[in-house]
């Protein structure tokens, strides 16, 4: 087995800053010259992984993986054991994301990542990054004696559109020498994501709800990060996927479902494998790039966006563009709303620009637009350039348009597929009332995976191959949409309700039952404004006495 590396280190995509640490980088969260952190070199596994690798648990797995990424002098293999076993503790599977084959003859598979005490894909990452700041902040206190000293302090700030809101504060709730605070888009989050959230009374915990959309409280939170006064009298850690230990634990589910599947195939099967993610920030797929740059074999990775299809149209016109026209909307099915973000049954996808987008953008920009580079050094310093140019562009002009060399160089990697509500809706009904699937319930994120899965298995170039084999991503519960669920299922949408469905019975888990009744914590903001949001939490951590 693989020892942890003594070498790893990170830098920014935007060019300014390199040599980090892993611990300098999962406690920044983000670059001081606005960049996000990747590895200055993607590891590859040691010479035979697909054999001793392949029996192996998820935690061990995450070891193995994690291991390439973190030096041993910084995470000891001792410590590092320890904090994935507490990590995964808490999840309800023990396979903790279990694949799930729910149409064996079209070698369809659900990947479940749902099993964490949220009951989303985000606990995943948000376990171990919570896990991984107490053990860092812990280090950093070990010679301050209570009462002696001022204590190194990590004020955690985050936006959410739903899952990463309460995902984090089951993370990080009552943990020492942390306070966290969650940005979330007043009536745009699910009832029960709200109610995970607030309802989590710890002393440093923090809700706001900010009237806005996701990405304008995504907006705030960057510029906090860079805020001349905050940033320098507070330390200031990030929740969201642009802190590269969630996309680093994200990994670990790609090489376990391949290892599950080939369990499960006749010896010497050699799948064609294609994950079909539900994308909205772009983590989530970002690490299945990961993965595949590695070494793991999958063939294509899916993008499966809702009706807020940057991506998808990112793909079909090499045009990244924050307010364009959707084809459908000039077909008459709706698009954009006037400030860009559509309200979806899908709404933690509901999201105007991908903040992770830009780790892609930067690995195109060094694999293309670096030709006279004489050196590594030179790519990376060009390609931090040309990242640059793209960034500074989308964020004056709302539009970044890159060169077909650079698209087709994205398209060996990824595909893309868009799908509408009306299509959310069907998928749902479909799965749950058509064998052999019946009765599998889908949130609508996981449906808008399934839908664009269902839809590339049909593709002339797929069907009838036999060693074909589509991974959908199931992203979230059911029940933490039952909306959407009972728009597809009770036909309060107009058609006729599936008799057998009983939400109470079938869907809702017991650690739901009472939960929007409970007492609740969370503080309103009137507006997206940076100075507003500063002194809330400013207030916050007085009210909390953090830093004490």
């Amino acid at each position: 087995m693989a020892s942890p590396t003594a070498s790893q280190k990170y830098l920014s995509t935007r060019g300014g800053s390199y040599g980090f640490t892993f611990e300098a980088t999962v406690l920044k969260g983000l670059a001081s010259d606005n960049g996000l952190f990747i590895p200055e070199e993607i590891p590859t596994p040691p010479a035979g992984w697909q054999e001793t690798w392949k029996t192996l648990s998820f935690q061990d797995l995450a070891y193995e993986i994690f291991s390439l990424y973190i030096s041993s002098d910084e995470i000891p293999a001792s410590d590092l054991r320890e904090l994935i076993t507490r990590s995964y503790s808490t999840f309800r599977h023990e396979d903790i994301t279990p694949l799930n084959t729910i149409i064996p003859d079209e070698n369809f598979h659900v990947l479940e990542l749902f099993h964490g005490p949220t009951f989303a894909f985000k606990d995943v990452a948000l376990q171990f990054l919570g896990n991984l700041f107490e053990y860092f902040l812990i280090r950093k206190n070990k010679d301050v004696k209570e009462g002696e000293g001022k204590r190194h302090h990590l004020t955690v700030i985050g936006a959410t559109s739903g899952d990463t809101g309460s995902a984090a504060i089951y993370g990080l709730r009552g943990k020492k020498d942390v306070s966290v605070f969650i940005l979330h888009p007043k009536g745009r989050v699910s009832p029960i994501q709200e109610a995970q959230m607030t309802t989590v009374l710890a002393k440093n915990v923090h809700n706001l709800s900010v009237v806005g959309t996701f990405d304008d409280c995504q907006d705030v939170v960057k510029a906090l990060f860079s805020h001349p006064e905050l940033s320098k009298s507070h330390n200031l850690g990030a929740v969201n996927s642009i802190n590269w230990a969630r996309i680093l634990a994200q990994i670990v589910y790609y090489f376990h479902s391949y290892f599950t599947l080939l369990r499960r195939l006749p010896a010497g099967s050699v799948p064609i494998i294609r994950y079909v993610v539900p994308t909205g920030n772009f983590g989530d797929v970002l690490a299945g790039y990961y993965a595949k740059k590695m070494g793991l074999p999958i063939d294509k990775l899916v993008i499966a966006t809702n009706e807020n299809d940057i991506l998808d149209r990112f793909f079909r016109t090499s045009r990244y563009e924050k307010h364009p026209v959707s084809p459908e909307e000039e077909g008459g099915e709706g698009g954009l709303a006037a400030e860009g973000v559509k309200a979806t049954l899908s709404p933690a996808m509901d999201i105007l620009v991908s903040s992770n987008f830009e780790r892609l953008l930067w690995y195109l920009a060094y694999e293309v637009e670096t030709p006279n580079a004489t050196n590594k050094d030179q790519k990376r310093a060009q390609a931090g350039s040309v990242l640059n140019e793209w960034m500074t562009s989308l964020k004056k002009t709302g539009t970044t348009v890159v060169s077909e060399d650079v698209l087709n160089a994205a398209k060996r990697d990824f595909t893309s597929e868009r799908v509408s509500d009306e299509q959310t809706v069907q998928t749902i009904r479909h799965i749950f009332t058509t064998p052999p699937s019946a009765p599998y319930i889908l949130d609508p994120h996981s449906a808008v995976g399934v839908a664009a899965s269902l839809r590339l298995i049909k593709a002339p170039q797929t069907a009838g191959q036999e060693n074909v084999h589509h991974i959908s991503l199931s992203t979230a519960h059911p029940a933490k949409f039952n909306h959407a669920v009972d728009l597809a299922l009770t036909g309060v949408s107009g058609g006729e309700g599936v008799g057998e469905y009983d939400f109470e019975k079938m869907v809702r888990p017991q650690e739901f039952l009472g939960l929007e009744a409970r007492e609740k914590r969370v503080r309103g903001v009137e507006r997206a404004d940076v100075e507003l949001i500063r002194q809330a939490i400013i207030e916050g951590l007085e009210k909390e006495g953090a830093g004490e």
